[in-house]
């Protein structure tokens, strides 16, 4: 009886030491340590990581996801959907150190959780001499997308176009993720909607190509249905640059890290599985 107590302690103690805030998986299902993954990304030209905005596991992987690539290659451009394009001149000003970082809170428009979640890619970025891309559109243009239709941008001067898409840019409305938004909805916006989506999908993709490293890898930050299920960006990284060697990661959020749930699997090359009990950062 002592021997099976003691057996049932110790079965407790090692369930407590085997816990895991995160597991990575391949494309198909398999665990992978993010050695391996990190490897296998250095074949990319593009890695788009699909992130949760409030999740610390997230933010303390795309670091040090960076770091390890910089490592191994250390031409990379950094890139995020939180950095407006037409606040790129503030963010190269504190690239190049010429405003701290003080100036840059009053200068762009910073997301909320930018110094706890983004900050320190950006000053990786501004430390190892890194380019860092506002991908994104201004917030305005996509919402006047979805108050006025797409073709409202067309009568805004070419220094604001300059910071989207060229228009008119492709969109396919069939595309699940696109379809989903507009179901959600239930027609009100009409396909105004899953438009104002696109074209910040649109726009990330455009900078992305326009910046790409010769022989490196674009490094790009985004919520994770910007990309998931190759949709979002990805489709349109194929249709400005079909030759691309793109890598996803898709986040997801199980009560037990591991096994992978099916509902959870094949939605990128690699899927991020975080604890749900992971605390967030808002």
């Amino acid at each position: 009886m002592r021997f099976l107590i003691l057996f049932l302690f110790s079965s407790i103690a090692l369930q407590a030491q085997d816990l895991r805030a995160y597991q990575i998986y391949d494309k198909n299902g398999e665990e992978i340590s993010f050695a391996e993954m990190t490897k296998e990304l250095e074949e990319a030209d593009v890695m788009l990581f699909g992130e949760l905005h409030n999740n610390p596991v997230c933010h303390w992987l795309q670091y040090e996801l960076t770091a390890a690539l910089y490592e191994s290659d250390s031409n990379l451009v950094l890139g995020a959907e939180m950095f407006e394009a037409d606040n790129q001149d503030e963010l190269n000003l504190y690239l190049m150190d010429s405003i701290d970082a003080k100036a840059l809170d009053t200068l762009a428009r910073l997301w909320s959780n930018y110094d706890t979640d983004y900050k320190g890619l950006v000053d990786f970025a501004k430390n190892n001499h890194l380019p860092f891309i506002a991908t994104n559109v201004p917030r305005r243009y996509a919402s006047q997308v979805f108050k006025q239709g797409v073709e409202s941008l067309d009568t805004l001067a070419d220094s604001i176009k300059a910071w989207m898409a060229p228009l008119p840019f492709p969109y396919d409305g069939s595309l699940p993720g696109y379809k989903a938004m507009m179901e959600m909805m239930e027609g009100h916006g009409g396909e105004n909607f899953p438009k104002a989506q696109a074209i910040k999908d649109a726009t990330m993709a455009h900078f992305i190509v326009l910046h790409l490293p010769e022989d490196g890898i674009f490094i790009h930050y985004n919520g994770d249905y910007h990309s998931k299920d190759f949709e979002g960006i990805n489709w349109y990284l194929k249709e400005y640059a079909d030759d691309l060697k793109v890598k996803t990661i898709s986040t997801q959020l199980q009560n037990e890290v591991s096994p992978l749930d099916s509902i959870n699997a094949g939605h990128a090359d690699y899927t991020l599985v975080i604890d749900a009990q992971m605390t967030t950062s808002y």
